[in-house]
């Protein structure tokens, strides 16, 4: 009984952490992407080539956003901050040290809803299983 409830409080929690995703505009999304985004992350979110290891100058490439990127390995929170803030100060604000992330900030251009829809298109094409992981890493924000 005990187990069946901690299961079923877990799932309803992850399933909650979703909900920034519920509603929102793919389409808006999809432009939004094409228009501030395919430039470096790719039209079809594959990421520029050699993505895990530094250019000369040490800034990493654009990761792809498909499932062979780490795009769904991150929490909701961590991919706005990114997206908001910029590589270097969404790392930073976490202690990161050592990165240099070639991401810029597009607080000024995009608002969060802005980049909800974004982020919900790059989401729209992953499978149930990185949806699913996602989502974990999103559960300690609700």
């Amino acid at each position: 009984m005990r187990l069946a409830l901690a299961l079923s409080l877990c799932a309803a929690t992850a399933a909650q952490a979703d909900h920034r995703f519920e509603g929102r505009d793919l389409a808006a999304g999809a432009k939004l992407y094409a228009e501030y985004c395919a430039n470096c992350h790719g039209t079809v979110l594959e990421g520029q080539p050699d993505w895990r290891s530094p250019g000369p100058d040490g800034t990493y490439p654009a990761p792809p956003h498909d499932e062979s990127g780490h795009t769904w390995h991150h929490a909701t929170g961590v991919l706005l901050d990114y997206t908001l803030k910029g590589g270097q100060a969404a790392l930073a604000t976490r202690g990161v040290t050592g990165f240099r992330s070639g991401m810029p900030a597009f607080g000024e251009v995009l608002s969060e809803a802005d980049a909800l829809d974004i982020l919900a298109f790059i989401r729209s094409s992953w499978s149930e299983r990185a949806k699913t992981a996602q989502r974990q890493q999103s559960h300690p924000e609700g």
